[in-house]
């Protein structure tokens, strides 16, 4: 029958030649070392927290100095030899995305220089006690990385540079959360580009490979451990749950306006100071979010994923390792100034860590025995909200839980999340990449940005 698909020749196109084998092979090899460089940047940053932390816990007072000088020491190599590794490195992956952007501009944004860039300047972060994560910037790390590929397969392979950025792009996401399937789904949902049909299955192959090398080095456990949760009815969590979602919707939905208030800049003395004098206005934002780790006995440095491990194994009684209401909103005020320092971080896992804080919140509010769940939905809708991806951090929280008990309500919790954050902000990463791209249609001549840098220092 016409137009039925031939075996014998469709058999003859996959097998191909050589030279596709040998492109097949590279872009494998590079999902293999974006793997093992997403491993190393946990690696790094594990340590550099642990450094901090055993700095804090011999000298009380020794954050005071050491975070602000540490955050404008980065702030200040990171302007001057790479710019385009500032924030969190998802709005940059977007931009490289964009057909509009030049091919000779692509570098600015995603390149291997700005990947090993990208890993120090977040150590240095982590190094210094401020509340980032890694999870985002692995995004740009993992891009840089696989985009690299390029210079070594054939004009003839049929994989275009967009299509190593969304692969490289989702793969970090999938080592960085040790979720495979949240990789591939953050592909699909927020870089949002379509792979061609001939490469398609390499491409989400080398997704799960470069997901499948973080879990053989850390084991199949997310970075936040495993979310237990017992069986609990619709109507058991239908009251909290929604406290929940609505919460993590405001909430998130002012953190998110937030920072891209900081990105664009704002007419107050505030801005002026900091594009006037970046790294002062770096050292007194560092300085801030000292105290706030001191107050909280360094319970709000870095992603903040011990505090999560804590609450979820003690969810019967938060009160126990949780200071109720209190760090959720330090927590959120130190991912906000760490935001504004300008120094490379993400906030995928503080997100996460401050829907915990949320959920055990409402759980000692209401004195719900459902902490672990109302936890869980904290998590996913936060995340949500930030992000504005639903789909996205109902399957990375998810991939946390044993068993699908909670699919559903994570997947209520997300949605609701979300469409309440977006009556409040507008989307994070794609309205800095708007903003990035804007910058690069300006002349020469036209006036700067609101931020001296704010072409490549988008936060998220």
């Amino acid at each position: 029958m016409k137009g039925e698909p031939d075996f014998l020749q469709n058999l003859r196109d996959e097998m191909g030649g050589a030279r596709q084998w040998i492109d097949r092979a590279i872009v494998i090899a590079y999902a293999v070392l974006t793997g093992l460089a997403v491993v190393a940047f946990t690696l790094l940053a594990d340590a550099a927290l642990d450094v901090y932390g055993r700095m804090r816990g011999q000298w009380w007072w020794a954050p005071l100095l050491w975070t602000p000088a540490l955050t404008a020491l980065v702030v200040w190599a990171v302007r001057r030899w790479a710019p385009g590794a500032v924030g969190s490195g998802v709005p940059q992956v977007l931009t490289a995305l964009d057909p509009a952007t030049p091919l000779r501009e692509r570098s600015r944004f995603v390149s291997l220089r700005l990947s090993v860039a990208k890993i120090l300047a977040v150590s240095g972060g982590l190094l210094a006690g401020l509340s980032i994560g890694r999870q985002g910037p692995s995004v740009q790390v993992a891009a840089g990385i696989m985009l690299h590929a390029r210079r070594w397969l054939s004009p003839a392979s049929g994989i275009s540079d967009r299509e190593l950025i969304v692969a490289g792009g989702a793969a970090g996401i999938a080592a960085a959360f040790n979720t495979p399937l949240g990789g591939i789904v953050f592909a699909i949902e927020e870089l949002s580009r379509r792979l061609l049909d001939r490469s398609s299955g390499l491409m989400l192959a080398a997704i799960v490979i470069a997901g499948l090398v973080a879990v053989s080095a850390f084991g199949n456990l997310s970075y936040f451990g495993r979310v237990r949760v017992e069986a609990v009815s619709w109507w058991a969590l239908l009251l909290p749950g929604a406290l929940v979602a609505i919460g993590c919707g405001l909430l998130g939905g002012l953190l998110s306006r937030l920072m891209l208030a900081s990105f664009t800049g704002l007419p107050d003395r505030f801005c002026a100071y900091r594009r006037k004098r970046p790294v002062a206005f770096a050292a007194l934002c560092g300085l801030a979010v000292a105290v706030i780790a001191v107050v909280s006995q360094g319970q709000t440095v870095g992603v903040g994923h011990e505090h999560t491990k804590a609450l979820l194994d003690h969810s019967a009684d938060v009160a126990s390792v949780h200071q109720p209401l209190l760090f959720t909103g330090l927590k959120f005020i130190a991912s906000w100034l760490s935001a504004w320092t300008g120094v490379p971080g993400g906030i995928f896992g503080p997100s996460l860590s401050i829907g915990a804080g949320l959920g055990a919140d409402v759980a000692w509010l209401l004195s719900s025995p459902h902490g672990a769940a109302l936890i869980a939905l904290g998590m996913c809708g936060f995340l949500a909200a930030v992000t504005q991806t639903p789909i996205t951090a109902m399957i990375i929280v998810m991939e946390m839980t044993d068993g699908h008990g909670m699919v559903l309500s994570l997947m209520a919790c997300a949605l609701l999340s979300s469409l309440v954050s977006r009556m409040i902000s507008r989307p994070l990463y794609s309205t800095m990449s708007t903003l990035m791209m804007r910058s690069l249609r300006e002349p020469p001549a036209a006036s700067p940005p609101a931020d001296p840098s704010a072409a490549s220092v988008p936060r998220g």
